[in-house]
């Protein structure tokens, strides 16, 4: 094993030679000495000292540094009759800036955050006729300009796009947590993110009494952000949410509202299952944003997106949304976060 160096802790001593030196330095000149000298050099003849002498340099460089160091200090100096900024004068030239320029509302900020990790979810299989479906397709023939009964395309031969749901990023390898109903029974599954970048998904695991699935993305971004996710332990009615999907295949889009309650329970038009423990809010809600993420005005998800209360057949929003708090959701992923 290699040792460490050891030093000496004694005085640094001069070496024999070194001594001798100096005691010849010090004594005094013999009298041939002085004899040589004396008559070598004419009385009166000034001697001429050569080499380098310590400390001309360096007196120089000091008096330099100390002129510069009281020039500063002179400049730094308020003049007389200068103005002292007061409090009052820093709390003015804010309200100033704040009322000529334009600040973004609390939701735009939390949609900025968020919009990185909502992603399109497209489910592809044997067309469906229930009335969500058609719906759907209404929607999304029409944001493209075409007949509301158009045939759809953007699918691969021998495949019909069922829905269109969202999905939120929660781990940046590519987990992706959506509604169950979403993706149930889809022969393929196509998500899109942010940048535009498409790929296939793969469902990894589900939670049926919470209507939800985790998806795995086979492609991602090289920069892809996940979502901050929060404990809903402190939400309360009457705070600020914002729900960002793609309603009828449109978006991102963005809504806000408040949380209008807590715990709540919600069954399906077909009576086939029933949820609890769900945040109801008033933030608008249409089929295309199963799926997305709830947020506060920090952008962090609160809960996914799951239903929305209307007793017609038309599934629009009349002010009644619910979604699964994040704590469930999460579960799900086999990850709870809090």
């Amino acid at each position: 094993m290699r040792r460490p160096a050891f030093y000496s802790r004694s005085p640094r001593t001069q070496p024999p030679a070194a001594d001798e030196a100096a005691e010849r330095a010090d004594a005094p000149a013999s009298p041939e000495a002085a004899t040589v000298g004396a008559g070598s050099v004419p009385p009166g003849t000034p001697v001429k000292k050569t080499g380098w002498q310590p400390g001309r340099r360096s007196f120089a460089l000091l008096i330099v540094l100390s002129a510069a160091l009281v020039t500063g200090a002179v400049l730094w100096v308020p003049r007389p009759g200068a103005r002292v900024l007061t409090q009052k004068d820093i709390d003015a030239a804010v309200l100033r800036t704040l009322q000529t320029n334009t600040l973004p509302s609390p939701a735009a900020k939390a949609a900025d955050i968020i919009r990185p990790s909502v992603v399109r979810v497209v489910s592809y299989g044997e067309e469906k006729n229930t009335p969500e479906a058609k719906i759907q397709k209404r929607g999304r023939n029409m944001a493209k300009g075409k007949p509301p009964e158009a045939p759809n395309d953007g699918a691969g031969p021998g495949e019909v796009e069922r829905g269109v749901g969202t999905g939120v990023v929660i781990v940046d390898k590519g987990v992706i947590l959506t509604n169950l109903h979403v993706v149930a029974g889809a022969d393929k599954i196509k998500v899109t993110f942010f940048d535009g970048l498409e790929a296939p998904a793969t469902i990894t695991g589900v939670q049926p009494e919470n209507d939800l699935a985790v998806l795995q993305a086979q492609k991602i971004p090289d920069d892809l952000i996940p979502a901050t996710m929060r404990s809903t332990a402190d939400l309360r009615p009457g705070d600020q949410v914002a729900a960002v999907g793609f309603p009828f295949g449109i978006g991102p889009s963005v809504s806000a509202g408040v949380v209008s309650g807590l715990k709540r329970s919600f069954r399906s038009p077909e009576g086939k299952q029933e949820l609890g423990n769900l945040i109801q809010f008033d933030a608008a809600a249409n089929p295309g944003n199963s799926g997305g993420p709830l947020i506060n005005m920090d952008g962090e998800v609160l809960g996914i997106v799951t239903a929305i209360l209307n007793p017609t057949q038309q599934r629009t929003f009349i002010g009644i949304g619910f979604a699964v708090p994040i704590e469930n959701a999460a579960s799900a992923a086999g990850s709870p976060p809090f």
